[in-house]
């Protein structure tokens, strides 16, 4: 991610950057030290919400420079949840722990939230030039629900963020796409015209054509009501590496 700050401006809401984690010990501290560097002298708040690691996530990310909650539950949800009532910023910013915004995303957080809208995410763009992937990408760039994942990142003013109740912890799939749909909701959602760049490992792992197959049954299992215990089971069963 290239080096790049926001004007610093005492005036600007603060910002807090929630990333949840789990064994993310190969990669926190990259990410984090790229997002200190990015937001040199602006009010931001890196925070890492822990699902309890057994690795050195914790370790290392405090290490690099953000502040670091270890959550009583684990559970992408859950961990957001709780990193955002830790969290002190006007305006949250969830972002995974393998995605990279762009230089100057404080400056289009603000100006989004400025012009009126009440929450948004960025386009996606993968770390790897599988053409699939490249095109999967391409498709972020609607306004449709269907393909709005955390990956693109996710930001909201606290306050509103507070009214939905934040995230469903009783949702360990498509808990993304839940709460956008809450948030359109209570008034307008911004997807920023640039891209946050992901990585693509657990595509390369699971191979690109079968993990997308794979995402967008659950996605459809999900939409036509199937439990989450089954989507969990059905997650587990058949995604290699996967953290739920």
């Amino acid at each position: 991610m290239p080096s790049s700050s926001s004007s610093g401006n005492s005036a600007a809401p603060s910002v807090s950057i929630i990333i949840p984690t789990f064994n993310e010990a190969d990669s926190i501290a990259e990410l984090v030290r790229c997002l200190r560097a990015a937001t040199v002298g602006d009010e931001v708040e890196i925070l890492v919400a822990d699902g309890q690691s057994p690795d050195a996530t914790a370790a290392l990310a405090q290490a690099a420079g953000a502040r670091v909650v270890v959550c009583p539950r684990k559970g992408r949800a859950a961990q957001m949840n709780h990193g955002a009532h830790m969290a002190t910023g006007e305006i949250l910013y969830f972002l995974h722990a393998d995605t990279y915004p762009p230089a100057g995303f404080l400056a289009d957080i603000r100006q989004a939230l400025a012009q009126g809208y009440r929450s948004g995410c960025y386009r996606l763009a993968f770390d790897h030039p599988h053409w699939f992937l490249r095109a999967n990408a391409w498709f972020t760039r609607f306004p449709w629900t269907v393909v709005r994942f955390g990956d693109q990142s996710l930001f909201v003013s606290r306050a509103l963020f507070a009214q939905i109740g934040g995230f469903r912890e009783d949702l360990l799939v498509m808990e993304d796409q839940e709460i956008i749909v809450r948030l359109k909701a209570q008034g307008p959602f911004r997807v920023v015209p640039r891209t946050v760049t992901t990585s693509a490992r657990k595509y390369l792992d699971n191979g690109v054509y079968r993990l997308q197959g794979l995402f967008t049954s659950i996605a459809m299992l999900y939409w036509v009501g199937v439990s989450q215990e089954n989507l969990v089971r059905f997650y587990r069963f058949f995604i290699r590496k996967g953290k739920l």
